[in-house]
């Protein structure tokens, strides 16, 4: 079995649609955690709507493909979301693999955009970083060997400074 992180972002209804990708994919997955809510701040649209954004550590045999192609695409199209040509619209669910076991490679599921593992936004936005450090906080960043703990604290210090605050706990919302 291969230990997977998964990330989950939604700013289309987010309330309903978080939990609903949570509920599918452990419908269908072994679940072994699911990190806090984060409600962060849109980057690169800052007139869309805040998101609320969580991971979730799945345990699987399938590849990086076969997850994303598979199960997290049907999770994709069951809560509707839409892809169009701007990346940073809203949405209903996205769900991407942050961490693939302790693995580092590059691979291309069926919508033909290559992807690369560990996700490159993990190293630039605390919203990616900070749900996955709190799910495996001691686990070695598979490129830079940092803790994620220490990495997230440093990069939200960092973002902080840079762009003012742009993610927020939000103990309310369970998943």
């Amino acid at each position: 079995m291969h230990r997977v992180v998964v990330l989950l972002g939604s700013n289309v209804d987010k309330e309903r649609n978080l939990p609903a990708a949570v509920r599918l994919l452990a419908a269908s997955a072994t679940v072994a955690a699911v990190s806090p809510v984060y409600e962060t701040a849109p980057v690169g649209a800052e007139r869309s709507p805040r998101f609320f954004n969580a991971a979730v550590l799945l345990l699987t045999p399938q590849t990086a493909a076969e997850l994303k192609d598979g199960l997290l695409s049907d999770i994709e199209r069951q809560l509707r979301r839409e892809r169009t040509a701007d990346r940073n619209a809203p949405r209903t669910i996205d769900l991407d693999i942050a961490l693939y076991d302790d693995a580092i490679f590059d691979y291309t599921p069926a919508d033909g955009r290559p992807r690369h593992v560990p996700e490159p936004d993990l190293l630039r936005f605390p919203h990616c970083l900070q749900p996955v450090a709190d799910l495996l906080p001691d686990l070695p960043h598979p490129e830079t060997g940092e803790p994620l703990g220490r990495l997230a604290e440093r990069l939200r210090h960092d973002y902080a400074a840079a762009h003012g605050p742009t993610i927020w706990p939000r103990p309310d919302v369970t998943l």
